[in-house]
């Protein structure tokens, strides 16, 4: 699979998410859609719309406009998106009057947060994380709105009782987890005072080939670095699936909010993880550590029964993976740190 090919499966729409589109006409929206999701699910809203309008659509009829909104500091990444046909908005949403100029539409995909840095800048994190929202949740109060969070707004949990359920009480562990239970309050807020229908996207560890746990722990098997096991148990799910149920999630944005835990269905033990990479990748691993009993972990009973289950298993994933590291393919060089226990990031 080369880089092309990686394109096309992340950003190629599923039944579910073309549902989804035909079920709430009308102009979508990508706040923060310049990370490592953003580009894919921008191009997929727009592939799914194309799709409606080509299936139920007039002959003649508008073609609905599909917005990604970041501050935008990839170049190859603006050229892209308009290539595919979505029209690429340069805004910063930390400035609320700039947040309060974006284009009206009728359904918002939010993405904007930050993780990594939250150690050392906590107040950024936090602004970044609930008053950016406040702000956009305000300008798009009339709107469908999905937003990603994260699982990490769970405690960690034994791994024998397969993970948190929706209804678990949150219990992040430090400042970034906290942050993201602070994104989800101020949604909230907004759907219980204004009406404003949201889905809250619980996502745990999405998988690209460029980055994601798997990745982590391969090139780590790769160059002969020790893998830790101590955190030993992780959840993850294909990009293409995380943004194909994201967007499944638009019909079903409701006050008070919709909460969805998305991942994937197994549960991944990280020292087997390890030695089938190594089998992949013809490397022995090295494995130091014990693991823990707990982990952040999610269960997805509510997800299939209403948005459907991921389509890519964890085998086929580790297999794309140790094929991708094995060809020295492009990387992101961004770590998940999925390592830490303590939620310092």
């Amino acid at each position: 699979m080369d880089e092309y090919e990686l394109h096309e499966r992340l950003s190629r729409p599923t039944p579910a998410a073309v549902d989804a589109l035909r079920r709430c006409p009308g102009d979508v929206i990508v706040l923060g859609a310049g990370g490592k999701m953003g580009p894919s699910l921008a191009t997929m809203l727009r592939r799914a719309a194309d799709e409606v309008a080509t299936r139920d659509g007039p002959p003649g009829a508008r073609r609905r406009r599909v917005l990604a909104v970041s501050r935008w500091s990839s170049a190859a990444a603006v050229a892209h998106l308009e290539a595919e046909g979505v029209e690429v908005v340069a805004a910063d949403l930390a400035d609320r009057d700039a947040v309060d100029r974006l284009p009206d539409a009728p359904n918002v995909i939010f993405m904007a947060g930050q993780k990594f840095g939250t150690q050392g800048a906590p107040s950024a994190t936090w602004a970044m994380n609930v008053v950016v929202p406040a702000y956009c949740a305000d300008r798009y109060r009339d709107s469908r709105i999905v937003a990603f969070s994260t699982g990490n707004v769970y405690p960690l949990l034994p791994a024998a009782g397969g993970g948190a359920r929706e209804t678990d009480a949150p219990a992040p562990v430090g400042e970034y987890a906290a942050s993201c239970l602070g994104r989800e309050r101020v949604f909230e807020h907004w759907s219980n005072t204004r009406g404003t229908r949201v889905a809250i996207v619980r996502l745990n560890y999405a998988v690209d080939l460029r980055y994601g746990v798997l990745v982590d722990v391969a090139l780590k098997v790769w160059r002969g670095e020790p893998v830790d096991v101590t955190n030993g148990y992780v959840n993850v799910i294909w990009q293409g699936d995380a943004n194909a149920l994201a967007i499944a999630c638009l019909p079903h944005a409701a006050a008070p909010p919709f909460v969805v835990n998305v991942t994937g269905p197994e549960l991944l033990r990280v020292r087997d993880v390890a030695r089938e990479l190594g089998r992949l990748l013809g490397r022995e691993p090295t494995i130091v550590g014990d693991e823990a009993p707990d982990a952040l972990l999610s269960r997805t009973d509510r997800m299939r029964d209403t948005l459907g289950a991921a389509s890519v298993p964890a085998a086929t994933l580790l297999e794309w993976v140790a094929e991708w590291v094995r060809a020295g393919n492009p990387l992101l060089g961004k770590p998940t740190k999925f390592e830490r226990r303590d939620g310092k990031f």
